[in-house]
C-alpha cells in the first residue's frame, strides 16, 4: 500500500496565530503517527509559479491514514486557526509504488 502526503503551501498573515495553530494540530499529527518531512520557509521555485512562503509535507502510512487525520475531530478543531492565519492550499497525494519487476 503506498503511503499517503499531505502538502501545504502557506502565506502567512498572523505569525502568533500560526503558533496557535501548531500548538493545537501538533497532538492530532502525533496520534495520526503524522511524520514531518519538510517544513521549509523558503522554497526554491523552479518552474512557474509557487503560493505561499512556507511548504509543509506530511508522510503518512497511506492514504486512508492521511485522509482520516485530516477529517478527525482534533484536526477539524485545529484547521480553523491554520485557516485564519494564512492563506493556505493543502492536497492529499498517494505515493508512487514502482511496479513489481
Amino acid at each position: 500500500m503506498p503511503k499517503g502526503y499531505v502538502i501545504v503551501t502557506e502565506a502567512i498573515k498572523d505569525p502568533e496565530g500560526m503558533e496557535a495553530y501548531t500548538r493545537a494540530a501538533g497532538p492530532s499529527m502525533a496520534e495520526s503517527g503524522a511524520r514531518p518531512l519538510v517544513v521549509d520557509d523558503q522554497p526554491r521555485v523552479l518552474e512557474g509559479e509557487w503560493h505561499g512562503s512556507r511548504t509543509v509535507v506530511l508522510e503518512f502510512e497511506s492514504v486512508e491514514a492521511a485522509r482520516a487525520w485530516y477529517d478527525s475531530d482534533a484536526y477539524t478543531e485545529a484547521r480553523p486557526l491554520r485557516q485564519a492565519a494564512a492563506e493556505s492550499h493543502a492536497v492529499l497525494l498517494s505515493g508512487f509504488e514502482p511496479p513489481r519487476a
